[in-house]
């Protein structure tokens, strides 16, 4: 499912060249909850099943924007929280009522800790990680896994414009062979790349005193 009908039509052309035998997709503004039950059924009627389930999507909102605007902010917090929890929440359903499946989430290191330069979108994506924590208890014994994926900086158009390290940039093709490698070893919590939950570690360990007056 996505918003761009064009791009889901190229993403489902090159998954078809690299050999997959059947791809069914959904253009829909997921911001219309409305819309998400029967996009799920539809997906479950076009697979027959779901083994695992990846929920990627987001934006990255303008802070200082943010700070100004109550009507951006909070656009900008359901999209990055408050769609993926509508999502979990069905999904869970689904999966619990069959006894078995995986619901990869994307969330990101963002969220370990609120810092000024990002809090919107971290604060969207710690919530969305409580929320997992939560649900993966819930549904355990029902044989359901939930995988809460944790990225640091990705090579993707979401971070082109910023001025990042190069060292701390992954390429898209070393995030998805750590995430299938996190999936296949059922993880609760995958840091991406593994280096990421060192710095995370350090950082959630900066005293609060401290903490408010660095810039990150």
């Amino acid at each position: 499912m996505g918003r761009d009908a064009e791009k889901l039509e190229c993403l489902a052309n090159d998954l078809r060249a690299r050999g997959a035998q059947e791809v069914s997709y959904r253009a829909t503004d997921l911001l219309e909850f409305d819309t998400h039950p029967s996009a799920l059924e539809g997906a479950f009627s076009a697979l027959g099943t779901i083994d695992v389930a990846l929920i990627a999507h987001g934006t990255l909102p303008n802070q200082p924007k943010c700070e100004t605007d109550t009507r951006l902010a909070v656009r900008e917090f359901s999209l990055n929280a408050t769609v993926t929890i509508s999502l979990l929440t069905l999904l869970a359903q689904e999966m619990a009522d069959l006894g078995r499946g995986t619901i990869a989430v994307i969330t990101s290191v963002a969220g370990d800790r609120g810092r000024p330069s990002n809090y919107v979108y971290g604060s969207a994506k710690a919530a969305v990680s409580v929320f997992c924590e939560g649900l993966r208890a819930r549904v355990f014994a029902k044989g359901v896994h939930v995988i809460d994926i944790r990225p640091g900086f990705v090579d993707t158009q979401m971070t082109r414009h910023l001025e990042l390290p190069s060292l701390l940039v992954a390429s898209p093709a070393a995030v998805a062979r750590r995430i299938i490698w996190g999936i296949r070893r059922r993880k609760d919590v995958l840091y991406v790349p593994y280096f990421w939950a060192f710095i995370l570690f350090l950082i959630r360990n900066i005293p609060a005193p401290v903490f408010k007056r660095m810039s990150l």
